[in-house]
């Protein structure tokens, strides 16, 4: 298959992206089974997070040429970008929105729509051998895939505006330096160090990890006055729920709380 999933220990979900849909990710055949496969990670009540990784030289490479080269012959290139963006796009925000955690291991070239879906996980940690390129503009298109909302939350504005418009390829070392990446480990041991990372961040109570998530999110965009309304509304809600309970009797308690 080309895309398979694994459970793991500690309700750890790993998808790997394999042979044509890491090298072709986004095309009508390829694009539906990866959302597929992260879409049933979000529901499992048991999977608390999901790490994505490719295979070889590719975590996901983006776009198929060749289909976007018919679709230009057939005169449906608007039709197939708004069929693939259909799909991914709502992915995208119900990776943002969900409290189960995503992290991106990311073992090669991630590029395009594939940038895009490195950049809505939690997190991302790379092998030495792994790259992030945009490459709109060599294809004569605007970015998409949330790439120009996620990335310049992550190294700034300006940084994001010279990585598109210089059509820049940053490689590992690039990406942790400007923080588009959290760590770059040793490819034997990256899938290890992904898992480590997801089990850590997904201890967390369910309302916890989503409202801290959605918080993070919005704060951009909100007035400080209302971004405080905006805590208090969702501390209220946390008040209500059997992780506060535990959380409060594991600290008096003096022991680890079960979440």
């Amino acid at each position: 298959m080309s895309v398979t999933s694994n459970d793991l220990e500690g309700g750890l979900r790993l998808i790997q992206f394999s042979g044509q849909s890491a090298t072709q990710s986004f095309s009508r055949e390829f694009l539906p089974q990866i959302a597929q496969a992260i879409d049933a990670g979000l529901k499992h009540p048991n999977i608390r997070a999901i790490v994505l990784t490719g295979e070889g030289k590719f975590f996901s490479a983006g776009a198929d040429i060749h289909a976007f080269a018919q679709a230009i012959e057939q005169d449906e290139a608007p039709q197939l970008i708004r069929d693939l963006t259909g799909i991914l796009h709502p992915l995208l925000l119900r990776m943002r929105q969900s409290s189960t955690v995503t992290i991106a291991a990311i073992n090669g070239a991630c590029a395009g729509g594939g940038l895009g879906l490195a950049l809505a996980c939690d997190a991302r940690i790379a092998s030495p051998k792994a790259k992030m390129a945009a490459s709109y503009s060599g294809m004569g298109l605007s970015p998409d895939g949330g790439t120009t909302w996620l990335l310049p939350r992550l190294v700034g504005n300006q940084v994001s505006r010279r990585f598109f418009f210089e059509n820049e390829v940053w490689d590992a070392e690039q990406c942790v330096s400007v923080g588009a990446i959290d760590a770059v480990v040793e490819a034997e041991n990256l899938i290890t160090a992904a898992c480590a990372m997801s089990i850590r961040w997904s201890q967390w109570g369910d309302h916890t990890k989503e409202a801290t998530k959605h918080l993070l999110d919005v704060q951009s965009v909100q007035d400080f006055e209302t971004h405080l309304k905006h805590e208090r509304t969702l501390i209220e809600a946390a008040g209500t729920t059997s992780a506060f309970r535990e959380g409060v009797a594991a600290f008096i308690e003096k022991r680890k709380p079960q979440f």
